[in-house]
This record gives structure tokens, sequence and C-alpha cells, in this order.
């Protein structure tokens, strides 16, 4: 053999091994606030994308091919969120398992959506996620109109004659599901004694709270996260003032206890069914149990979420995004978060929202 042919045999050897590691693995991601003020939610979301990428590829992976997971850092900022939606397109990341924040979700979907990646969210419940989004774009947890009239049904009826106020945190999720709140407690018959907005990040709520207590407010209700709602409980018990404090999602943390303390006892707020009760999630929970983490909160959503990409990829036996969103449209998928499926919009058909109780520590059904 020449040298020359010998040349060429080498650099198609070296052709022929540079696409099988190409194909080797498949690049997905997992994106949400891993530092921040909401990091304990991306903890959430880290641990169950890494169990979920480390069950599937003890099962063989997807197609045969292992799957290789990033995880990205939004800090739930929404340019930061694009930001990281842009590098993991130039990545040919083919599946993101998140956001988290609603304000996060909604801009990185875009990016998504031109750069053809599989989106499925398994926490923003803002409505013009899915109403708005393109057809990649999906969610494994409920909508705020949804958890709005929950909320807002059982704020007219168990409170009513009592001074209900309402807080927002001006974000696209806080706010989104306050006023869906809101409309439904207006449309119960319940008439607001106030609505106010407040800023997120902050460390001091006495003048609002102050605010509350001098109204003669009974019972707020708050669109925003568990820093902010742990803060406003924990100051006006302090200032002697106790009113009930009802919420959303963003309360499922140990975090909101940690700052809040005694002043979060009987805190209520709406959440999906706890999937760490289901049957079908057992011995995934097991797994984190023995490494001394309780999946709590959007952990076994974000596990969810993943566990969906991987059963439409094989029904749909490609990668390929159309084949794959087709196979979402069409398909039931056996999960930790049950059998579930998806409507026209990429919203979960799924059981809704149940209350919560935070006391000694911890929450569970009301």
């Amino acid at each position: 053999m020449t040298r020359m042919k010998i040349l060429f045999a080498a650099a198609a050897t070296a052709l022929v091994l540079a696409a099988t590691t190409v194909r080797a693995e498949i690049l997905i991601a997992t994106v949400g606030p891993m530092t921040g003020q909401y990091a304990s939610f991306g903890e959430q979301m880290r641990r169950g994308a890494e169990q979920a990428v480390k069950d599937i590829n003890a099962a063989g992976g997807v197609l045969g091919q292992k799957i290789k997971l990033i995880v990205g850092d939004d800090a739930c900022d929404p340019k930061q969120a694009v930001a990281v939606a842009k590098k993991l397109v130039s990545q040919n990341v083919i599946f993101v398992g998140g956001h988290f924040c609603s304000g996060s979700s909604i801009p990185a979907s875009k990016v998504y959506t031109t750069g053809r990646i599989l989106q499925i969210s398994p926490a923003s419940t803002n409505p013009k996620l899915t109403d708005e989004g393109g057809p990649n774009v999906f969610r494994v947890c409920g909508r705020d109109d949804q958890q709005g009239v929950v909320a807002g049904n059982f704020l007219a009826e168990t409170y009513a004659g009592k001074k209900v106020a309402f807080l927002h945190d001006k974000t696209a999720y806080g706010k989104g599901l306050m006023d869906a709140a809101l409309e439904n407690y207006k449309k119960a018959g319940g008439t607001p004694a106030m609505v106010e907005a407040y800023t997120a990040g902050e460390k001091d709520y006495t003048a609002l709270v102050s605010k509350m207590k001098a109204a003669g407010v009974e019972v707020f209700y708050l669109g925003g996260y568990h820093t902010e709602a742990a803060l406003m409980i924990r100051q006006a018990h302090e200032m002697s003032y106790k009113p009930q404090l009802v919420s959303g999602d963003a309360l499922v943390t140990d975090e909101f206890w940690k700052i809040a303390g005694k002043a979060g006892e009987g805190v209520l707020m709406t959440f999906s069914p706890d999937p760490r009760k289901n049957a079908s999630a057992a011995p995934v929970v097991g797994k984190f149990k023995a490494q001394k983490y309780d999946p709590e909160g959007y952990t076994l959503y974000t596990y969810g979420a993943i566990q969906v990409w991987a059963q439409a990829v094989k029904k749909a036996g490609s990668t390929d995004l159309a084949k794959t969103v087709k196979a979402m449209r069409t398909e039931k998928f056996d999960t930790v978060l049950g059998s579930i499926g998806f409507d026209k919009k990429g919203d979960v058909t799924a059981p809704g929202y149940v209350w919560y109780k935070w006391s000694k520590g911890s929450y569970d059904y009301r």
C-alpha cells in the first residue's frame, strides 16, 4: 500500500470513528435557577434530570444511544434564559427539560422553536407558554388559570365575609397566578380588600405587612415565590399580626419553612397531586431516599419530563422533532407522574390542583 493510500485509509477511519462518537450519545439539557434566590428549585430539577438520565442509560439508553445531560443556569432571569437557550441550540441539544420560571420559559421557548429543540417544562405554569408557544413546546405541570380557579373559589367560599388581600411580585408567574385567582375570586362573589404589587428580592416587607394590618386584612393570597412569602408571614408574626397566608405551587420547597420558621404553620398552597405518593414512582423515590434526598417539589416532574421525551423518541423510532412531537400528541406515557398525555396546545392531561398545608416543617394534603 502506498503512503498516500495509507493516509487516505487513516483519514477514512478517523471520519468513521468521529461519526460513531457523534452518534454515541444524545445531548439533552435541563435549565433552571441553579444559582440565585430560587436555587432550591434548580437543585430539584438538576437532581431529577440526573437520576432520569442515569436510569435511562442503565436501561440501554434511547434507540441504542446513551444520553448526555447538560445543566444550564438561567437564575430565573429572562435575558440569561435566552442566552442559555441560544447556546444549547449551538451545541445541537435536541431536548430541554425546562425552564422553571415562566418568565424564563416563555422567551426561551421562542429560541427553541426556531432552533428546532423540543421543550418540556416541568414547572412553568403561565398559560402563555403553551397558548403562544410553538408546536415543540409542552409542560408536565398545570396552568395558572387552572390553579387560579381552585384558589379563587376556595378563597371566596372559605373566607366569605373576611378581608382578603391579593399580592403579586410583578413576574410572569406571580402576576399571572394572582390575576387568575383574583378573577375567579370575583366571579365567586368576593370583593378584594387590597390588591398590591411588591418587588421580589427584598429583605424587608414590613411596610406592606403594616399596610395589610392597618387595613384589617385577615387573609392574603400571594402570587410569587417562597422566599418573599416566607419573609412576609414571618415579619407579620414578629409584629403580632397573624393573617392566613394562601399561595401557589412555588412554596413546595423546604426552603420556605427554613425562612418562615414557626410562622409558616398553617400556610396553605395549591400544587398538583404529590407524585411521591404514586405507586409507579416508588422505585425512583427509593433511589432518592437512598441518597438521603427527598424528591420534593419539581424533582419528579423533571424526571417525568425526561421520561416522556425518551418514550416519545422510542415510539417515534427517531429523534426527529416532527416525529417526536407527533408521538407526544397522540400517545400516552407511563411516568413517575402516572399515565399522562398532552392536548393540542401541549398542556398535560392529568389531575388538577389540590390543597396542601404546611405544618411542623413539612407539607402534606390539607
